[in-house]
C-alpha cells in the first residue's frame, strides 16, 4: 500500500441483535445500501460482521456500484465468503476511483437460508437501504415490485476507502438517540462548513445500556452491554476521535418485576457505577489513541418511566461529565435541547413526542452543538 495513504472509514454501523421472530431467516435475497463517501479514494474495502449470530452465514456475491459501473467484491480472491458465528470478514481491496461527496452502492446476495441476526436499526438523511427478491447484485434499477426500502442494516458494518492520510473519521457511539439522525446531520454539517477531511461513523444500537443487557428473547434485541460492544465497534479505520452518548437507558429501563418481569429494579445502577462504566470506555478509547468527548444525557421529562429520582441521577451523571478531567471535552446535548423554563423537558420543537427521542429539528440541534474542534 502507498505509505502516503491509509484506509479511512466513510460509512459504518454497529452490529446488534435482531428481534427474535419466527421469520428470522431469509433466502434468495439481495440487500443494497448506499454509501456516502466524504473522501477521494483509490480503492474500497468492506466489512461484513456476524458478531451477534449463533450460526455461520454465507454471503454468495457482493458488488460495488459507482459511476454506472459494477465492481466485483472478493474475499481472499473468492466471490463467496462464509462467516462463522461471532466473527467478521474484510474484503479484498476493490480497485476503483471514488470522488469525495459521491454516493455509491454496496449490494450482496444471500442464496440460501441465512440467520438474519446480526443487524442494527439506523435512521437519518443519509441512512437507508433496500432489499429485493433474487440476485440483483448486478441490476442497476431493481423493479419496485420486488424491492422494498429498509432502515435495518444487516451484516454490513464498515466501508473504508484508501485515501490521503489527512482524512480521518470521528466515531459516534451510543444508543437509539445516536442510532437516529444526529450523526447524519453532523456529516452534512461537515460538508456544508467545509470540514472535508472528516467522516462521521455511527456505532449505535437501540436500547443498549452501559452496564446491563437482557438475556430473554423478548428484549434481547435491546442489545449488548458496553463491555461487549465498545471494543468491537469503536476501533475504526482512520478514526482518531470518539463521541460517547450513552447512559439514559441504564436509568430509565428498570421499573420493577411487578410492572415488567424482565426489568427488575435491581438493574438500576448507582450514579457511581455509571461513572465507572464510562471510565472503562474512556480507558479503552485511550488505548486506541483516540481523543474522547462525552455527550450529556438529554432531558426525559414526560417519558413514561420518568420519576424525580431518575432526573436526579441524570443530573448527577451530567455534572460529572461536565467536570471530569479524564476526557478532552464534552458536548452539552442537554443544554442544547432543554427547555430553559423546565430543564427536565426538551423544548417542544425538539421533542419527537415520546419525550425521550428528539425530533428532526432536535437531532439537527445536537449536530450543531458539536464543537468545531472535533470535526475540523
Amino acid at each position: 500500500m502507498n505509505n502516503t495513504k491509509h484506509w479511512a472509514s466513510v460509512w459504518g454501523n454497529a452490529v446488534s441483535i435482531a428481534e427474535n421472530r419466527p421469520e428470522s431467516y431469509s433466502k434468495d435475497i439481495t440487500l443494497r445500501y448506499p454509501v456516502y463517501s466524504r473522501f477521494d479514494g483509490d480503492a474500497v474495502r468492506i466489512t461484513f460482521d456476524n458478531y451477534c449470530g449463533t450460526r455461520p452465514i454465507t454471503i454468495n456475491k457482493t458488488t460495488v456500484f459507482i459511476y454506472g459501473k459494477f465492481y466485483k467484491v472478493t474475499f481472499d480472491g473468492r466471490d463467496s465468503v462464509t462467516i462463522p458465528a461471532g466473527e467478521n470478514a474484510v474484503s479484498d481491496a476493490v480497485q476503483c476511483t471514488v470522488t469525495a461527496q459521491t454516493v455509491f452502492f454496496v449490494s450482496f446476495y444471500l442464496a440460501d437460508f441465512t440467520q438474519m441476526r446480526s443487524m442494527v436499526f439506523a435512521r437519518g438523511p443519509l441512512s437507508s437501504g433496500s432489499y429485493a427478491m433474487g440476485d440483483q447484485t448486478y441490476t442497476a434499477d431493481v423493479d419496485i415490485n420486488i424491492s422494498r426500502k429498509t432502515h435495518y442494516f444487516y451484516f454490513l458494518s464498515n466501508v473504508s476507502v484508501l485515501t490521503e492520510k489527512k482524512n480521518r473519521a470521528v466515531v459516534c457511539y451510543g444508543d437509539s438517540i445516536t442510532a437516529q439522525d444526529w450523526p447524519d446531520y453532523l456529516a452534512l454539517r461537515c460538508r456544508t462548513e467545509g470540514y472535508d477531511n472528516t467522516s462521521v461513523i455511527r456505532r449505535a444500537a437501540s436500547g443498549t445500556r452501559i452496564l446491563r443487557e437482557y438475556s430473554c428473547i423478548t428484549y434481547e434485541s435491546y442489545g449488548m452491554k458496553g463491555e461487549k460492544r465498545f471494543h468491537h465497534e469503536v476501533p475504526t479505520d482512520g478514526a482518531d476521535t470518539v463521541i460517547i452518548q450513552q447512559g439514559i437507558n441504564d436509568i430509565i429501563h428498570p421499573v420493577g418485576t411487578q410492572v415488567n418481569a424482565f426489568r427488575p429494579m435491581s438493574d438500576l445502577p448507582t450514579v457511581e457505577e455509571l461513572i465507572e462504566g464510562m471510565k472503562k470506555y474512556i480507558a479503552q478509547a485511550r488505548e486506541y489513541g483516540y481523543k474522547v468527548y462525552v455527550g450529556t444525557l438529554l432531558p426525559i421529562g414526560g417519558w413514561r418511566t420518568y420519576a424525580p429520582f431518575r432526573e436526579e441521577m441524570r443530573n448527577q451523571f451530567n455534572d460529572w461529565i461536565r467536570t471530569t478531567d479524564l476526557i478532552d471535552g464534552y458536548v452539552d446535548f442537554d443544554k442544547a435541547l432543554a427547555d430553559p423554563e423546565k430543564p427536565e423537558y426538551m423544548l417542544p420543537q425538539y421533542d419527537s413526542g415520546d419525550h425521550l427521542h428528539p425530533s428532526a429539528a432536535g437531532y439537527k440541534a445536537m449536530a450543531d452543538a458539536v464543537m468545531k474542534e472535533i470535526i475540523e
